[in-house]
């Protein structure tokens, strides 16, 4: 009789497909995003599917999204859900919930009109997402409007926190992370200066969002890394009276809290979500302390034509500044790195060095049949 140390080990076990994906919804250095249906219920979702051979040697970031998403997609409403995951012979699938409302800026710029009223709600529904993610010991590293989806079309639709490659679980003796990481115009100073960061840099986040939402432009933006990479550990920017002039007080008092570059006196989110300018009777708590014309101005002017006209300039700036890189890059014969206008691949993660064995297998389940 065969004893149990004797036994052949078990091979995985190999499941029939349980979807079937479709059109590519995006792009990122290592993974697509497509939509997908499953095939026994006929609803649709989110698929990112990661390449194996391209992450190589980052396992730990998939192991790490996993394990965030599986503590948290349930449990707050602007959070995106993980609905399962499996591999492939040569890719790793993340079914997620599908945002159909689009992303956050792209949903501004169809609106017919857009006020200061609509970004304070944005940052509110935002911010309590963040709020959930530090109770539970979660630090995001790369909020932008880019990770903020809808989860439908409809005017009155979910914003959802979305893309946590970068995010971190921190255990109760961790209070600080040491890797450079994010995308740079959103990146907090501690970060660059590599003193040692956590959820201080969210809140960092929360304010470049608030000031690109009131004005289309992010506040450090510079023409080049360099230059932005000092303004942001300098804490210098300012608000142009063109295009602050009827945004109110509260917002710009709400920016510069934020955006204090000593991460020990920032609010935590909890602390931010109580500032006047996101409580329930913001209306009412708005109009103290302001003059009444400059008050109503601030109600009622439309932020969408400044909004959309600075970020449309920046965009095609910035083209044109990758364009002139890349044809000195050619001339030189060299070859053509990325430009700093782009948002740089992110460095390799050093806080984890494990091996990638093991990390593919669903716990409970099997390998999916390719």
């Amino acid at each position: 009789m065969s004893t149990p140390s004797s036994a052949p080990p078990t091979k995985p076990q190999v499941q029939p497909c349980r979807y079937k994906t479709g059109k590519t919804l995006g792009t990122g250095s290592y993974s697509v995003v497509r939509e997908c249906i499953h095939i026994d219920t006929g609803r649709y979702y989110a698929a990112k599917v990661i390449n194996k051979r391209l992450m190589a040697g980052r396992e730990h970031m998939v192991r790490n999204e996993i394990a965030v998403l599986k503590k948290v997609s349930i449990g707050h409403a602007n959070i995106l859900t993980l609905v399962d995951y499996f591999e492939t012979m040569n890719n790793l699938y993340l079914v997620t919930d599908l945002a159909l409302g689009g992303e956050l800026f792209d949903r501004i710029c169809r609106k017919g009109h857009y006020y200061e009223t609509d970004a304070a709600e944005l940052i509110r529904s935002t911010l309590s997402a963040v709020a959930y993610l530090h109770d539970n010991g979660i630090v995001h590293r790369d909020l932008k409007p880019e990770n903020l989806l809808f989860r439908t079309p409809d005017e009155s639709s979910e914003l959802l926190i979305a893309d946590f490659g970068l995010s971190r679980i921190l255990n109760e003796d961790q209070f600080v992370l040491m890797t450079t990481c994010g995308t740079p115009g959103y990146m907090a100073p501690e970060i660059f200066k590599k003193s040692g960061h956590g959820k201080p840099v969210d809140i960092w986040a929360i304010g470049v969002i608030t000031f690109f939402l009131l004005c289309g432009m992010t506040p450090f933006d510079r023409d080049s890394n360099i230059e932005e990479m000092q303004a942001i550990m300098a804490g210098d920017y300012k608000f142009d009276p063109e295009y602050w002039c009827t945004v109110s007080k509260d917002a710009k008092d709400f920016i510069r809290q934020c955006l204090t570059v000593d991460p020990a006196k920032r609010p935590t989110a909890k602390e931010a979500l109580e500032h006047r300018w996101l409580a329930a009777d913001a209306e009412r708590e708005r109009m103290n302390g302001q003059a009444e014309g400059a008050a109503d101005a601030a109600q009622k002017t439309d932020l969408l034509p400044t909004v959309r006209k600075n970020f449309n300039a920046r965009r095609k700036l910035h083209a044109a500044i990758d364009t002139i890189r890349a044809i000195h890059k050619l001339k030189e014969g060299g070859m053509m790195d990325g430009a700093l206008s782009i948002s740089p691949e992110t460095q390799k993660q050093m806080e984890e060095k494990q091996t990638s064995k093991g990390l593919w297998q669903k716990p409970a389940g099997g390998r999916m049949k390719p």
